[in-house]
């Protein structure tokens, strides 16, 4: 029997110290809390169970000097099981640690898990007495230390960030040069061949698809598919150990060491967080950690029926926002991986769900008003996914200064325009510029995150080859995904061996990657798409982990211009300062000119009716390099080259009369044409350009010819 001796309730969690370990566990209904220790992570004999001998504030404590890094826990509250009270406490379920730093393995699905009887006429009503730790991973106690090496963040401003979303598997699983023994890993997403991927896109931060650890929905593993996106969080504070190459807290150090090689790379890390619900699901669902612990004080409970859950977000439950210990674990959560593991920033899911205080979004709610206060946290990168299932959950622009946003009107926006819809030109001109209309005033074009494809919805591939969703795999007779997907096959729905669809294709793809490089805006690429990466039509694919949603890395013809065209187009991004404004453009004449002017292909500036004709689909967006009120951060002028934007979602080709230029820096230069995939600049005759149907050019003033 291991010596417990009272021990502290500061800080929550399993702490050590370099001579025992300290336990603290919250829950304000518990009746007692048992701490388990094991030697065996997949098995369910206690080598101890230990009585938590001290209770403050509601923190249950005690210190163990025999326990060591690498010690194997977890817990059983004791306390009534009343669902209908809201109380769900089971002693016979282990139960993980919510500050748990690593987690033994994966939580693999068994009715075990329950905490009710299955198959009772009264459903959850009847305590199960059945012992769940024989199937549940353990908790692992880890050491803190690791030699950083001293690691720096890179000093990336909003302004020349380059995102580049990914999943961590998915990015390494099928790559030749990734050591096989790494791909799939943490270790393998920093090694030495995608570095230098992500560098020859431009790529300044990569943000993570979910690594907190996580599980399987029970309906999932019943036509045995998984939960490969990782949306279904359980523990905050522990990297998933499915991408590590060991789990006995090995995760946490390759995590770091993954961190660190992609900050010498220059390369931030964000991480897409899951806070608004955890992996228990609703009433029905397993008792896993929180519920067991304290239900009504970690979850929002229906007021008249405390035995259901609130659900904003469609996945069976909420997080309390309105209790101090459940926003004090999503605070913990966040410092943790910004002070402990390096991380660089946040994308959070469904972010309105976390701003709900009562029921309706509060735009002025703790959760912002805490980060926005932490020294820690309000330095990082911060972005909201701005919508979530519940009444008024669309809250894209309503987000404080200081956080970007995932831009849906952008993404929707442009594709809409090169599918050729009607009137779309007034709202490209803002998706183009920053979208102003939904950032100002006090906030800048980089609350914008721009991205034409993401994780959820078709590929690039599939945007320009699939008109409809193709989601059978999942097991849900195609009834899950969108049916908005805004695309266009181009003459045929999915493979073909057509040269002249294969083209209109290729070119699609092309319009799409540039417009994302030459927009003002955060411009984030999905993992693969520079790559032609296809999912064969499916939108849907977070429970396919598979060849199926693996990025490809071999390269034929086609997807090898593909790529080169992706690094040309923010090569010149990056290097053209006129596309890195800090501000809006404001269209007020300076120096002869306006930083920003909408021309019609005649030449003429658009007119207010011009924005309203439905059957518009070219438009000119001239940026006067020389034009601008805007400074660097030590106050010296920024300009840059005048740039010509040309676009043409017409089925005809456009002739578009050039802006007359200074003489004394030469005529017009043509940097980009996606009629082409090869691109080299040009020099541009007379005072016209054509415009083919449905492309792109881009002109620079006096330049590269």
């Amino acid at each position: 029997m291991s010596t417990v001796w009272p021990g502290a309730p500061f800080p929550l969690g399993a702490t050590w110290d370099g001579e025992g370990v300290n336990f603290a566990l919250f829950s304000e209904h518990a009746e007692g809390v048992e701490l388990c220790l094991y030697h065996d992570a997949g098995g369910g004999r206690e080598t101890d169970r230990l009585q938590l001998p001290d209770c403050t504030d509601g923190v249950w404590h005690g210190y163990l000097p025999d326990v060591r890094p690498g010690q194997l826990y977890g817990y059983r509250v004791l306390g009534p099981y009343e669902p209908g009270a809201g109380l769900r406490f089971n002693p016979a379920k282990l139960l993980i640690d919510p500050y748990a730093t690593a987690i033994s393995g994966p939580i693999v699905w068994s009715d075990v898990l329950l905490p009710y009887a299955p198959g009772q006429p009264d459903a959850d009503l009847r305590a199960d007495a059945r012992d769940s730790a024989g199937i549940m991973p353990k908790c692992v106690v880890t050491d803190s230390a690791f030699d950083w090496q001293g690691d720096r963040a890179p000093d990336t401003p909003w302004n020349r960030t380059v995102i580049y979303e990914c999943h961590v598997k998915g990015m390494t699983a099928r790559h030749p040069d990734v050591p096989e023994q790494l791909r799939g890993t943490y270790l393998g997403l920093a090694s030495d061949p995608i570095i230098e991927h992500l560098k020859s896109l431009h790529v300044t931060a990569v943000e993570l698809m979910p690594i907190h650890h996580h599980a399987v929905e029970p309906a999932l593993a019943q036509r045995g598919l998984v939960n490969y996106w990782g949306y279904n969080s359980i523990a905050f504070l522990a990297p998933d150990a499915r991408f590590a190459t060991a789990s006995l807290g090995q995760q946490v150090t390759e995590f770091k060491e993954m961190v660190r090689g992609l900050h010498r790379a220059g390369i931030k890390v964000i991480l897409d967080v899951v806070y608004n619900h955890t992996a228990e699901a609703d009433h029905l669902g397993p008792l896993l950690s929180l519920r067991g612990i304290d239900n009504p004080s970690y979850y929002r409970l229906d007021p008249e029926q405390p035995r259901y859950y609130v659900d904003f977000t469609g996945c069976g439950n909420s997080l309390n926002m309105l209790h101090p210990r459940a926003m004090q674990l999503i605070m913990d959560s966040l410092r943790y991986w910004v002070a402990e593991m390096h991380v660089d920033g946040f994308r959070f899911d469904l972010a309105p769900a976390l701003m709900r205080e009562l029921h309706a979004v509060n735009r002025v709610s703790r959760f912002f008003a805490i980060i926005k206060q932490d020294p820690t946290l309000a330095r990082v990168k911060l972005i909201a996914e701005p919508w979530d299932l519940g009444e008024d959950g669309y809250q894209i622009g309503n987000f404080p200064v200081g956080w970007a946003e995932w831009n849906g009107m952008y993404r929707d926006t442009v594709r809409r325009f090169w599918r050729g819809d009607e009137g779309q030109l007034a709202d490209l001109a803002y998706r183009l510029s920053g979208s102003s209309d939904l950032y100002e005033p006090g906030r800048t074009p980089h609350a914008s995150i721009n991205f034409v494809t993401a994780h959820d919805g078709f590929t690039l591939h599939d945007l320009v080859s699939y008109e409809q969703k193709h989601n059978e795999a999942n097991g849900e007779d195609n009834r899950d995904g969108s049916d908005a997907n805004y695309s266009r096959n181009w003459g045929a729905e999915g493979p073909t061996d057509d040269p002249q669809i294969l083209e209109r294709r290729a070119r699609a793809a092309r319009n799409f990657l540039a417009t994302l490089a030459l927009s003002h805006g955060v411009p984030m690429l999905s993992h693969g798409d520079p790559l032609g990466r296809t999912q064969h039509g499916n939108n849907n694919a977070y429970c396919q982990d598979s060849e199926l949603t693996w990025v490809d890395w071999h390269l034929d013809a086609s997807r090898g211009a593909l790529l080169q065209f992706a690094r040309y187009v923010f090569g010149i991004a990056a290097a053209n300062p006129v596309l890195q404004r800090r501000t809006f453009f404001d269209g007020k004449p300076i120096d002869g000119g306006k930083d920003l002017t909408w021309l019609k292909p005649d030449g003429g500036e658009m007119a207010e009716a011009d924005w309203k004709r439905p059957d518009a689909r070219a438009l000119g967006m001239l940026l006067l390099g020389s034009a601008t009120d805007e400074r660097d951060a030590r106050g010296r002028p920024v300009t840059g080259d005048t740039l010509f934007l040309l676009l043409n979602a017409s089925d005809q080709e456009v002739h578009f009369t050039l802006p007359q230029v200074r003489s004394e820096t030469g005529g017009w230069v043509e940097l980009v044409n996606t009629t082409r995939c090869e691109q080299q600049p040009r020099a541009v005759q007379g005072d016209r350009v054509a415009v083919a149907e449905c492309s792109l050019v881009l002109l620079q003033q006096g330049r590269g010819g």
